[in-house]
């Protein structure tokens, strides 16, 4: 058989196994062009990547390195526990694994800080703690905040970013929106600034509630900020959506939101317009 005849080449030398010494975890890839890049190097840049210019989600601790004078955060002492009212076996469970994982116990950091020298009360927001769903911790603590800026008289700022209400919670995590608004309403007639910061993304309840009401709304730069997805208002209504009508871009055209701040000129921005509120 002609199987037979043909003979298999016989490797002329082993190939060597370089011993190269690659650390885990040193590199990340962005979504958005693709390329692999350095994290010292994204870290040194903003979170942002150095080859298109995508904006990568900020952690909790990075965010407030960000815009809080060093030193100068002091975060609120609350002993309040996330709960379980549906008995959802699995929920406790991933609550643990996510407080190892990211190195904080919940979906929002709330304290005092100073903004080049403007005191103020800072929530912040993180997307790698269930996706910065609010349930009944996240909207305890941001209202508890407003209450601490109405009774300090300071201004307050919030960073957004969010999947919306957290499920897990059911019902009562639906009801923190109705809370939250009614606590701003109160910082409203106090006559206090309230700062809302839309980052990517900032979708559902959270949207629908304290994310929507600052006085003034600013975003950053190709954040998408919505209640439902595209796909879901498409089968909705019937209807094609335009391109990017989720987008910071859209919404500043179509007044949603006041103004889109690169990270770079986020803290300046911020503080700027504090001392024109105090003026």
């Amino acid at each position: 058989m002609i199987v037979d005849k043909i003979k298999k080449r016989e490797p002329t030398a082993k190939r060597k196994t370089a011993n190269i010494d690659i650390p885990v975890g040193k590199w990340i890839k962005c979504d958005e062009c693709k390329e692999i890049i350095y994290r010292d190097t994204l870290r040194e840049n903003l979170s942002i990547c150095p080859n298109c210019g995508h904006y990568f989600r900020m952690h909790i601790n990075k965010r407030l390195e960000l815009v809080i004078d060093e030193g100068t955060y002091k975060k609120f002492d609350l002993n309040i526990e996330t709960t379980n009212p549906l008995q959802i076996e699995e929920y406790p469970k991933k609550l643990k694994t996510l407080r190892e994982k990211t190195g904080i116990n919940e979906a929002v950091a709330c304290g005092t800080g100073k903004i080049n020298g403007e005191e103020v009360v800072i929530c912040v927001m993180d997307s790698g703690f269930l996706m910065g769903s609010m349930g009944i911790v996240v909207g305890e603590k941001i209202t508890y905040s407003i209450e601490q800026a109405i009774q300090r008289k300071l201004p307050l700022i919030i960073f957004s970013v969010s999947g919306g209400a957290r499920m897990q919670e059911g019902i009562i995590s639906l009801m923190q929106m109705a809370k939250t608004v009614s606590a701003l309403t109160k910082l409203d007639e106090a006559g206090l600034l309230y700062i809302s910061v839309l980052t990517d993304p900032t979708y559902g309840g959270v949207t629908a509630s304290f994310a929507s009401l600052g006085d003034i709304v600013l975003s950053e730069p190709k954040a998408m900020i919505g209640f439902a997805g595209q796909r879901v208002i498409e089968q909705t209504i019937g209807e094609s959506l335009p391109e990017g009508f989720q987008t910071a871009e859209f919404l500043l055209e179509h007044g949603f939101i006041d103004k889109i701040v690169e990270r770079k000129d986020l803290k300046d921005t911020l503080a700027k317009l504090i001392k024109y509120h105090k003026n």
